[in-house]
């Protein structure tokens, strides 16, 4: 029903401003659906990571970036890392086009935070003397589970700013959604069906020897 729906959007709507069109139809509300245009936005991010300047993100923070979203989702012996595939550029790029104004400056507050509280103590240390550990050690201390109590935001439930814990959980929920979401992963790792026009019912081992099906 979902793909149905995504195919009778509008004229009107398809030509929207691209910030409003991505938001509308894209990551918003908790949910990722892969649209053309999401897609569109995370395909063309092709920049070397050695050589990217962020567009929203301050270089510093783009660097803290890079180097924990490969802790979410580290290169493996079959799987490339997320920096691989781009995810650093297309999580700027999203920050850049599509979060408003007042999301922007939340973001802005969350990371100058988080990196801030990343950064060895001492006078001479630079983003580049983080370390994997302390980026290990700042998530695990700081990103709840569901059923755990977020005390930042019971002191202060009507705030509109992140909590540290929303914040890194929203960081890691667009990395992994990212991540499936490039073509490599969708049509190279998952199970891809271009024309989805049949309903499959059994054990997902015996359909697709347990692989979920991209898109």
């Amino acid at each position: 029903m979902l793909r149905n729906n995504l195919r009778k959007l509008t004229l009107n709507r398809l030509i929207m401003n691209r910030r409003k069109a991505i938001k509308n139809i894209g990551l918003a509300a908790g949910f990722f659906v892969a649209t053309p245009t999401i897609i569109s936005l995370l395909q063309s991010c092709t920049s070397d990571v050695k050589t990217w300047t962020p567009q929203f993100l301050t270089i510093d923070q783009g660097i803290v970036l890079t180097k924990m979203v490969n802790i979410f989702l580290p290169k493996t012996q079959d799987l490339p890392s997320a920096t691989e595939l781009n995810v650093p550029q297309f999580i700027d790029r999203y920050f850049y086009e599509v979060s408003d104004d007042e999301t922007q400056q939340h973001i802005k507050i969350a990371f100058k935070n988080m990196v801030a509280n990343l950064m060895p103590n001492t006078e001479e240390a630079t983003v580049k003397d983080i370390t994997e550990e302390d980026i290990k050690g700042h998530l695990d201390k700081n990103m709840l589970l569901e059923d755990e109590i977020d005390l930042e935001r019971e002191a202060d439930p009507e705030s509109l700013a992140f909590t540290v814990s929303e914040f890194l959980n929203n960081l890691k929920w667009m990395t992994i959604n990212a991540y499936l979401t490039t073509e490599q992963i969708g049509e190279n790792v998952l199970v891809y069906d271009p024309v989805p026009s049949r309903y499959y019912c059994g054990d997902l081992q015996e359909l697709t020897g347990g692989k979920s099906y991209s898109l």
